[in-house]
């Protein structure tokens, strides 16, 4: 905590004169922090917050109790994002959660009784051993869970994971079933007014994520603590990683910053229209350089774009392949 109070004094002069419109607890496990932190934090950047500032915390299922979402209600925060990721219990054993259907289920319900009107929930398919029957079961619940949020994600086994030291003996949906799963996921989505607005989000009633939305606009933030991402007069940096060599640069008067990097036209560009691609509303048409043009063009006849008289927009195939068309652009 020491090291955040030194950053935050470093960094904060920035906000002068600016609204913060999101602030977002998240990475690691930030429900674990005491009341006390939390409630520092909250008060460095109450000043500086929008009337209608969306405040989210992510949570674990196993952490959570009526009790710390009473505190975290009294604090400000106003949206819960919970790690639920399955609502199969044979799906969580194979991921090694370690909560329960039961568990995530009771989390849910009882935030929505302690006040919560803004809950959102992860989940995730072409998990180990997935089956449509044990997704089924997942999506079968939805409808009487009091959510406005879920982010969806399809596994992908990455390296230094130990899912990747077992990869061999892992056996995950194959491309033709994944889409499948895709499917009936977006299908029962649909059914219960969850909306999607980008590739991997859906809300109801418009609740849309402020904070990621930020992300996807291109709108600058501030990231505090080990590893965290800023993006600040078209500058992209991240902090050390290692805790101890975080908190040693600060009380040594040095930037914790580990990777700093500002991109330039045209490049600056690309990445962010191809990120505004992500939502479905698309990017908005403007001036781009003639070879970006012809890149686009082309995925238009490939069907994975659609030029519309002010933006450029996936198609329902090329919500599929953002990665293949991030990578033609960016």
């Amino acid at each position: 905590m020491e090291g955040l109070r030194l950053e935050w004094q470093k960094e904060s002069p920035k906000l002068e004169g600016k609204e913060v419109v999101s602030l977002y607890f998240g990475g690691g496990t930030p429900s674990l922090l005491s009341p006390a932190y939390l409630s520092e934090i909250v008060a460095w950047v109450r000043p500086y917050l929008s009337s209608d500032a969306e405040v989210t915390i992510e949570a674990n299922p196993e952490e959570c109790s009526p009790a710390l979402y009473d505190t975290f209600l009294q604090l400000g925060i106003n949206r819960l994002s919970l790690g639920v990721q399955s609502l199969d219990n044979s799906s969580l054993q194979e991921i090694g959660r370690i909560h329960s259907t039961e568990k995530a289920l009771g989390a849910i319900f009882d935030a929505s009784r302690s006040g919560f009107k803004n809950i959102s929930i992860d989940l995730m398919f072409d998990l180990p051993n997935q089956s449509e029957a044990s997704w089924k079961r997942t999506l079968e619940k939805l409808p009487d869970l009091p959510i406005t949020h879920l982010s969806l994600y399809n596994l992908t086994i990455e390296p230094h994971t130990s899912f990747f030291k077992r990869k061999e003996e892992i056996k995950q949906p194959l491309p033709a079933e994944s889409l499948q799963l895709l499917q009936m996921a977006l299908a029962a989505f649909e059914r219960i007014g969850l909306r999607r607005y980008e590739i991997s989000a859906f809300a109801k009633d418009g609740l849309i994520s402020k904070h990621n939305t930020g992300y996807w606009i291109g709108r600058p933030f501030l990231g505090f603590g080990p590893s965290a991402f800023s993006y600040w007069d078209g500058k992209r940096t991240s902090n050390l990683s290692n805790l101890q060599r975080y908190r040693r640069a600060l009380l040594q008067g040095v930037s914790p910053v580990g990777f700093s990097e500002e991109l330039v036209y045209p490049d600056h560009l690309h990445e962010l229209f191809t990120i505004r691609l992500r939502l479905l509303e698309g990017a908005p048409k403007q001036e781009l350089p003639d070879k970006t043009l012809e890149t686009l063009k082309k995925l238009v006849e490939a069907g994975l774009l659609i030029e519309g008289q002010e933006h450029w927009k996936l198609t329902e195939k090329g919500l599929l392949f953002y990665d293949t068309i991030a990578a033609e652009l960016i």
